[in-house]
């Protein structure tokens, strides 16, 4: 018997606990969907109530997006010191209490306070649930469950997106984030009961009990027990190790990408209730084609997810966000029209999303265990700088008397400096040869080093 508890993992069938992990993790990164995409559903009724122009619509649809930053930054690391579960615990309440508070202010200012804070628990539970779930699957299936895991935020818009939309027709703005805020509450109670703590992360770090707790998991996953913990680890987490040699390059690549796609993926997110609004319909009828471009994007994540086990990572990446380049472009040349608005959104969603799953995948490879939450956490939050401009790129350009169509193609140009950075990433984080080479970066344990299929 292994007395590494990661390697049983790595190598053993997912057991329901597993599985049921996974589930839960999809449910929280949905929950995520619905809060970030909360304001956009509510958009035009704030900005009916407060008689706000396009520019400062856009200041405030990005106030949450510039506190998810500091919280994948911030809370990221953290994670990687005091542990996932915890972490994650402490950013549902700051959700629970930011989501309820939006539905009292009486000012445009103070609403975006309670966005930003809000924006900093979804944030840390982003930089949280990747790690958390690749380290509860085994080697086989970690691509997948990360690419199926990050499906659950389209999948979250989608189920509140469409809850939002009936409630619009009856109810005021403030009642979508009611709803969200109950949503959150309600995971809270399964996080507690039903989410333990990283194995991965008590072998690494030996907090006190780490053997007992591991056992105990290990017990309740269907798998036998180990008799001592492995060696700990001899790097520390740290977020100043991103930047050592070994992973600065990969580090910086990543973050770019994720940086330059946000910005075309959250212009369409946060813009299509108010651009379709514009067109002459009504707010309940722009809620649907954003649930749309997120059934469009659920789909794109699942089959992203099903495909690599055919194709390289990489390939799928860059097919995706060129395609979102063109496809974002394509909305912006739609006519007044809901069916072709819907369409056309669905395809876009289907890209965007697939190349957002696909980073995610991509960032959960190339970080090793012990900085993976930190990594993981830095990518995104310096990426969530792309997702506040996007809006407000946006909203100047449109308060600039751009038109749809311009405003669309330039902000699809995002994908495409995304694309070049992706395809740099092998040259830069690859070592050795042959036709299945490892991330290889630093002194990492067999069980931290993850398969990376090669393309070609």
């Amino acid at each position: 018997m292994s007395n590494d508890p990661r390697e049983l993992l790595a190598h053993s069938p997912m057991g329901r606990m597993q599985i049921a992990a996974v589930v839960i993790c999809i449910a929280l990164i949905a929950l995520d969907g619905f809060d970030v995409l909360a304001i956009s559903f509510a958009s035009p009724g704030i900005a009916a109530e407060w008689n706000i122009d396009r520019a400062a619509l856009g200041i405030v649809l990005s106030m949450e997006l510039l506190g998810m930053s500091v919280g994948s930054v911030v809370i990221g690391s953290l994670a990687d010191r005091i542990g996932r579960r915890p972490t994650i615990l402490g950013c549902l309440l700051v959700m629970t209490l930011g989501m309820f508070l939006a539905t009292t202010p009486s000012g445009v200012e103070v609403l975006a306070a309670y966005r930003f804070l809000t924006g900093v628990g979804i944030g840390g539970m982003l930089a949280c649930v990747s790690p958390m779930v690749a380290e509860y699957s085994n080697a086989r299936r970690r691509s997948l469950v990360v690419t199926l895991v990050a499906a659950g935020y389209p999948i979250g818009v989608i189920v509140g997106g469409s809850v939002a939309s009936e409630l619009l027709v009856h109810h005021d703005w403030r009642s979508v984030f009611a709803v969200g805020g109950t949503a959150t509450a309600i995971c809270l109670p399964l996080v507690w009961f039903l989410l333990p703590e990283s194995i991965e992360y008590l072998a690494q770090r030996h907090p006190p009990g780490a053997l007992e707790r591991i056992n105990a998991t290990l017990r309740r996953m269907g798998h036998g027990t180990v008799i001592a913990l492995p060696a700990a680890a001899k790097s520390r987490a740290s977020a100043a190790r991103l930047f050592s040699p070994e992973l600065c390059s990969t580090t910086l690549l990543l973050t770019l990408a994720f940086f330059a796609h946000i910005i075309t993926f959250y212009f369409t997110l946060k813009w299509i209730p108010k651009i379709v609004v514009d067109m002459g319909f009504h707010a309940a009828s722009a809620g649907g084609v954003l649930v749309w471009a997120n059934v469009g994007g659920a789909a794109g994540a699942v089959i992203l997810g099903l495909l690599t086990h055919f194709c390289g990572l990489r390939s799928l990446v860059i097919a995706a966000l060129l395609l979102s380049t063109a496809l974002v472009t394509l909305f912006g040349q739609c006519k007044a029209d809901l069916d072709q608005l819907a369409l056309v959104a669905a395809l876009a969603g289907f890209c965007t999303n697939a190349a957002i799953v696909g980073l995610y995948a991509t960032i959960v490879q190339y970080f090793p265990a012990e900085v993976r939450a930190g990594g993981t956490g830095f990518v995104i939050g310096v990426g969530r700088g792309g997702a506040a401009l996007g809006p407000i790129i946006a909203g100047l350009l449109f308060s600039a008397d751009q038109s749809l169509s311009s405003v669309s193609a330039i902000m699809g140009l995002g994908s495409l400096v995304a694309m070049a950075a992706i395809a740099f990433l092998p040259l830069a984080s690859e070592r050795g040869s042959g036709d299945h080479p490892t991330v290889a970066l630093g002194p990492l344990s067999a069980q931290s080093t993850l398969p990376v299929r090669q393309d070609g």
